[in-house]
């Protein structure tokens, strides 16, 4: 096994072609086949199914891919420390549900690292996605949240990927809607009061599930439904079509102002708010700093 069939590997699995990833690294794809055929038969493992429309993960692939990417990655921090002379460049990665308390820890956390050099990752993602990122290390952490509705299937699908949730806290629903929407003069709404409002949703793309789903009572029928890709556009929409979204209620005036508020929805659910991790694997120290840093945001609200 070398370094070099390792990098094939991820290259691979990031553009789901061995034709492409020849490309990548100009060589030819006889011979990226050849060095990854020949990687499968040391390891005793099928990390590819080749087919014509491309090359997809095995499942020991896929366990495969996050220790090659870690490999890596140690190795670039050792040749960029003593071949270039140069201090190591930090890498953490995150992927998340789409959180604004995620990207203020994350900003606390940059902040404090305080360094000349360094590389951070933050992916607001599709919860398909996050769980993909964590299983195969091209993020340390996940964060998401959990409720009665969707915990037996997520935790199976955990489970299958030797990950973990650890809790961070339970959070009561909430909608978040315009500061100009009518319903900001109720103390709770009623899934009944939203009926009239268009249900703002991120899409989970072809993984879609309704236990994928960010929000909660993704079940229950609404008349008028928009889905969107990212935070800042939903709260555009809240605020330009007087709709809402279901949500934990913790909202961060230092990105989103005073134009969106959160109201309480009347509602038995609950969302219990965690990370994702490597089943057994122990968090790396700026990995556990954000967690810590993480905590202390969400505190700051008295939960």
């Amino acid at each position: 096994m070398t370094l070099q069939q390792l990098r094939y590997v991820i290259q691979i699995a990031q553009t789901g072609s061995f034709h492409m990833a020849a490309q990548h690294f100009f060589i030819t794809q006889p011979s990226i086949s050849k060095a990854v055929a020949e990687l499968e038969k040391e390891m005793g493992i099928l990390i590819f199914h080749r087919t014509n429309r491309g090359a997809t993960l095995s499942e020991e692939g896929t366990k495969f891919l996050a220790y090659a990417r870690q490999v890596i990655e140690q190795a670039e921090l050792l040749e960029h420390q003593y071949k270039q002379n140069t201090p190591v460049r930090r890498v953490f990665a995150i992927s998340s549900q789409h959180y604004a308390f995620v990207v203020n820890a994350f900003v606390a956390l940059v902040r404090e690292y305080g360094q000349a050099q360094y590389e951070f990752s933050l992916r607001e993602s599709r919860t398909f996605d996050i769980i993909e990122d964590v299983c195969t290390g091209r993020s340390e952490l996940g964060i998401l949240y959990l409720s009665r509705f969707n915990h037996e299937v997520l935790q199976r699908i955990l489970q299958e990927n030797d990950l973990r949730f650890v809790p961070l806290f339970t959070a009561t629903p909430h909608v978040f809607v315009s500061s100009r929407n009518p319903l900001v003069k109720k103390e709770q709404v009623t899934l009944e009061d939203l009926a009239d409002y268009p249900r703002l949703t991120y899409e989970q793309g072809i993984n879609n599930s309704f236990y994928f789903s960010e929000e909660l009572h993704s079940v229950e029928f609404s008349p008028k439904n928009i889905v969107v890709s990212d935070r800042a556009t939903l709260f555009n929409l809240l605020i330009g079509l007087d709709g809402y979204t279901i949500s934990s209620g913790i909202l961060s005036r230092d990105l989103n102002g005073d134009d969106i508020v959160a109201i309480p929805l009347k509602s038995e659910e609950r969302m219990d708010i965690g990370y994702l991790c490597g089943e057994g694997s122990q968090l790396s120290t700026i990995g556990a700093r954000y967690i810590t840093l993480l905590r202390e945001y969400i505190a700051s609200y008295h939960l």
